[in-house]
C-alpha cells in the first residue's frame, strides 16, 4: 500500500469514528426522550482500483421493531377507549350513589318510606307530614340531579369529541408535512432520523384516538388507514368533520339528527358497531358514551320516574283523584304522559297541592289530593296505602332492567347494581388493557438506548480513532524521513 493510500484510509476511519461518536452522543443525551429511537451508524468498505480504500458512512438508521410498535399502537387505542368508559361509569355510579351513601337514590327512597311510616303512626302531627313532603322533594330532586348529570356527561363527551377531531385533523396535516420534509432531506442527502422520530410520535398520538395501520409507501413515506379501512393519509390528509351541540337534552340523539355524527372528507362514517370506521379508540368510546351508555342510563332513570309517578296517580290509591289527575309525583305538575317519557326523570316534581310554599296544604298528604276539606286527623288510611304502594312489585315497561317485578326500592337497588356492575366490568377491562400496553411498551424499550452499551461503543470508537490517528502519525514520520534524505 502506498503512503497516499494509507493516509486516505486513515482519514476515512477518522471520519467514521467522528460520526459514530456523534451518534453515541445523540443516543445518550436522548435516552429519556419520548419517541426517540436509538441510532446506529451504517458502515461499509470503500473500494478503489480493485482494492480496499478505507471505510464509508452509508447513513444513520433508527432501530425500531415495527411489529411491536404496531401492536403497541393498537393497545394504546384500546387502553384509551377503556379509560373513557371507566371515567363515565365512575361518574354514573357517583350520580346514583352507593347504597350506604346518605345522598344516594337508595337512601332517598328509604327516607321517603321511613317518613311515611312515621307519619302513619301520628297522622295528626304536621311535623311528620312535613317530613314526608321534604322526603318526597328529596327523592324527586335526586332523580332531577341524576338526569341533569347524565346530560352534562353527554355534553362533555360532545365537546371532547370536537376537541379530539380538531387534534386529529391537525396531526394528520403535520404528518403530511413531515413526509414532504423527509423526501426533501433524502433528495439533498441529509440525515433525517429526527424527522422520523417526530412523525412516529405524532402517529402514536393519533393511534390513541383511532386504531391505525401504517403502510410504507417507499422512500420513508407512509400512508395511514384506520383498522376499519378508512383512509387517513396518503399524500394528502383526510379531513374529519364534526359539529358540537349545546345544550344537549335527553331527547336529542344522533339518529334523530339532533346531534352531529362524524364525517371524513364530507362523507358520514359509522361511529359504532362492528363495521365502524373508527372503532376501538378514544374517539369511538366518546361516541359510545354520548349516544349509547348515557342514553341507556337516562332510560333507566326515566323508567324509575315513570314507575314512581304512575304509582301515586292511581285513583285506586287516592279515591279523591279522577282518571287523568296528577298524583303526589308529577311531570312538572301534569299527569303522566306515556308518549312523553324521555327525560321524565329531569321533570318529575312533587304536586304543588301538598306544598305550602306553593299554596298547597300538608293535610292533603293524609286526606287526599282532591279532598274538598280536611278529614279526620287520626285517619292514616291513605298514608298506609302509600306505604303499601311503595312496596308493591311491578314489572318495568322500559329501561334495561330485568323483567322481574320490583318495588320502588327494588328499582333503585337494580339501577345501583347495574351501574356498579358496569363500573366493575369496565375497570377490569382497563386493568387488562393497561397491563397489555405497558408490557408492549417495555418490550419496545428493549431496543431503546442502553447507556452502558453506548459507553462500551464509545470506548471502541476511541480505540478506532486512536488507531487511525496513529496511522496518520506514522505516515507523517515517514514523509519527514523521506524529506530528510
Amino acid at each position: 500500500m502506498s503512503i497516499t493510500g494509507a493516509l486516505s484510509n486513515a482519514l476515512t476511519g477518522l471520519a467514521a469514528a467522528s460520526r459514530s461518536a456523534q451518534v453515541v452522543s445523540s443516543n445518550v443525551s436522548n435516552a429519556l426522550t419520548e419517541g426517540y429511537a436509538r441510532r446506529e451508524v451504517n458502515l461499509s468498505a470503500r473500494q478503489g482500483g480493485g482494492a480496499g480504500a478505507g471505510v464509508q458512512v452509508d447513513g444513520i438508521s433508527r432501530v425500531i421493531d415495527e411489529v411491536i410498535l404496531r401492536e403497541k399502537r393498537l393497545a394504546a387505542a384500546s387502553n384509551g377507549g377503556a379509560q373513557v368508559a371507566v371515567n363515565f361509569e365512575q361518574a354514573a355510579f357517583d350520580l346514583i350513589g352507593s347504597p350506604e351513601s346518605p345522598g344516594s337514590l337508595n337512601a332517598q327512597v328509604a327516607n321517603f318510606e321511613t317518613a311515611l311510616l312515621e307519619a302513619a303512626s301520628r297522622p295528626d302531627e304536621d311535623a311528620r307530614l312535613s317530613s314526608v313532603l321534604d322526603a318526597a322533594h328529596s327523592l324527586a330532586g335526586k332523580l332531577n340531579s341524576a338526569s341533569d348529570g347524565v346530560q352534562k356527561l353527554r355534553q362533555d363527551a360532545d365537546s371532547q369529541i370536537n376537541a379530539e377531531v380538531g387534534r386529529l385533523n391537525s396531526s394528520l396535516k403535520q404528518i403530511a408535512e413531515l413526509n414532504e420534509q423527509i423526501q426533501r432531506a433524502k433528495v439533498n442527502d441529509r440525515d433525517f432520523p429526527s424527522l422520523l422520530d417526530q412523525r412516529q410520535q405524532i402517529i402514536d398520538e393519533i393511534s390513541e384516538l383511532v386504531p391505525i395501520r401504517q403502510l410504507d409507501r417507499g422512500n420513508d413515506s407512509v400512508a395511514l388507514y384506520t383498522m376499519g379501512g378508512a383512509l387517513l393519509l396518503d399524500v394528502e390528509p383526510a379531513e374529519f368533520g364534526f359539529t358540537t351541540t349545546s345544550p344537549i337534552t335527553a331527547d336529542m340523539t344522533q339518529a334523530s339528527g339532533a346531534l352531529s355524527g362524524l364525517t371524513i372528507n364530507g362523507e358520514p362514517v359509522q361511529t359504532s358497531g362492528n363495521f365502524s370506521a373508527i372503532g376501538g379508540g378514544i374517539l369511538a368510546s366518546l361516541f359510545d358514551l354520548r349516544d349509547s351508555r348515557s342514553v341507556e342510563l337516562q332510560g333507566n332513570l326515566d323508567e324509575i320516574a315513570r314507575d314512581l309517578v304512575s304509582r301515586f296517580e292511581d285513583p285506586a290509591l287516592d279515591p279523591t283523584l279522577t282518571a287523568g289527575d296528577p298524583g303526589l309525583f308529577t311531570d312538572q305538575g301534569a299527569a303522566l304522559d306515556p308518549t312523553d317519557l324521555i327525560g321524565l326523570a329531569s321533570r318529575v316534581e312533587v304536586n304543588a297541592l301538598v306544598d305550602p310554599v306553593r299554596g298547597g296544604e300538608l293535610w292533603r298528604l293524609r286526606d287526599g289530593l282532591g279532598a274538598a276539606a280536611p278529614g279526620a286527623v287520626g285517619d292514616a288510611t291513605l298514608l298506609n296505602a302509600k306505604i303499601d304502594v311503595l312496596s308493591e312489585t311491578r314489572a318495568p315497561v322500559g329501561g334495561s332492567f330485568s323483567a322481574g317485578e320490583k318495588s320502588v326500592a327494588g328499582f333503585a337497588a337494580s339501577l345501583t347494581s347495574l351501574t356498579g356492575q358496569s363500573l366493575l366490568t369496565t375497570t377490569s377491562r382497563l386493568s387488562y388493557e393497561t397491563a397489555r400496553y405497558e408490557g408492549l411498551e417495555e418490550t419496545l424499550l428493549l431496543d431503546g438506548v442502553d447507556t452502558d452499551q453506548e459507553m462500551q461503543k464509545l470506548l471502541l470508537i476511541e480505540q478506532a480513532y486512536a488507531a487511525n490517528a496513529r496511522v496518520i502519525q506514522t505516515v507523517d514520520e515517514l514523509i519527514q524521513i523521506l524529506i530528510g534524505l
